[in-house]
């Protein structure tokens, strides 16, 4: 008996569902797009329809233009499109990310865009969806790569904070300004000194506090209540392209660090030229990915960007489980949501970003 034809394919715009005559997280511009989530190399330009979770509405329209055709979807609801039927699911990635469901002649197969596992209160955490086929993502698809425990993370944080507010030195926080900025401000303790964020953040701070997550409160460089003794004492929160700017000369004597999962490797800190380096990421580390694909209890799984032939072979080898890469262009991330905080950042950023 023959096998039945793949939901989803791989083409040249992207990751194509024939039988529903769309595509997932396209990097070329189509006619029908779901997007998982609104991080910038997943959510392109020029497409002439979108459909994608409700929370992510607003960075959407933001990045993309507040008048592209979008339709929304809240968790578990479902749609049918050409016979298919669509719902979107919990990815615990950032606001609004979302796995995707397909269910068509008698087979189910999720795409899962990027995720996490370790609930940070900023999002909805991620839920195991049972299919047939799975496709993961692998960004940090290697053994080494093992998350701090939340609460750890922001202890070390807080405690790097405190010893430099004692010495009158603020601290430089580079992290994306679209998840992890959020999951910052989350969970410090905001009773150390005050917030101060960078042009690029506070749009998407405010999409978040809509959405009712609670952030700590926040100020621009220039507000009134920040006098130069405030100042010596604020935790920075900046995008990685902030580094090095004429912007960052408002704080003297500052000390920085770097906020991503690429900190677990040695020499990553020396490379970014920092004081500091916190495992901090928005994606499934080495145990969350093996814990993901297994709860899913798919036989087939495809593997896109980062450690893929690893994560292959591993699965292949020690979960005898029907498992291939799949090409895409994603996984350049830091690029892409460097260029976006660039974009983003208002006009009132690029004052302060003088001497």
């Amino acid at each position: 008996m023959n096998a039945p034809p793949d939901l989803i394919v791989a083409r040249p715009e992207g990751l194509y569902c024939p039988p529903g005559d769309f595509y997932i997280d396209p990097w070329r511009p189509v006619e029908r797009a779901v997007i998982t989530h609104a991080h910038a190399d997943h959510a392109r330009g020029g497409h002439a329809h979108y459909l994608a979770h409700a929370l992510s509405a607003g960075i959407l329209r933001a990045r993309l233009g507040a008048g592209i055709q979008l339709q929304t979807l809240e968790y578990g609801e479902a749609v049918q499109h050409h016979g298919v039927r669509l719902s979107l699911h919990p990815a615990g990635h950032v606001l609004g990310s979302a796995q995707v469901r397909l269910e068509h002649g008698g087979q189910v197969w999720v795409a899962s865009g990027d995720y996490k596992l370790q609930g940070d209160g900023t999002c909805t955490s991620f839920e195991p969806v049972r299919c047939d086929v799975f496709i993961t993502e692998s960004t940090f698809g290697l053994p080494i790569y093992r998350w701090p425990a939340q609460t750890d993370l922001l202890a070390d944080i807080n405690a790097w904070w405190q010893a430099n507010a004692d010495e009158g030195r603020p601290s430089v926080l580079l992290c994306y300004a679209f998840g992890k900025a959020q999951r910052v401000l989350h969970g410090v303790d905001a009773g150390i000194g005050p917030i101060v964020v960078h042009g690029a953040v506070e749009p998407l701070n405010a999409v978040y506090r809509a959405a009712g997550v609670a952030l700590a409160p926040t100020f621009r460089v220039g507000d009134a209540a920040l006098d130069a003794a405030a100042l010596r004492r604020a935790l920075v929160l900046a995008p990685p392209s902030a580094q090095g700017t004429p912007w960052m000369r408002r704080f003297a004597r500052h000390s920085d660090a770097f906020a991503s999962g690429w900190m677990q490797l040695r020499g990553a800190r020396r490379r970014r030229g920092v004081d500091r380096g916190f495992v901090m990421s928005d994606h499934a580390d080495w145990p969350g990915l093996q814990q993901a694909i297994a709860a899913t209890g798919a036989e087939r799984i495809f593997v896109t960007h980062g450690s893929v032939a690893t994560l292959v072979r591993w699965l292949r080898e020690e979960r005898g489980l029907d498992a291939q890469a799949f090409s895409t262009e994603y996984g350049h991330e830091e690029e892409a949501e460097t260029a976006a905080s660039q974009t983003e950042a208002s006009p009132e950023a690029g004052s302060e970003a003088a001497p």
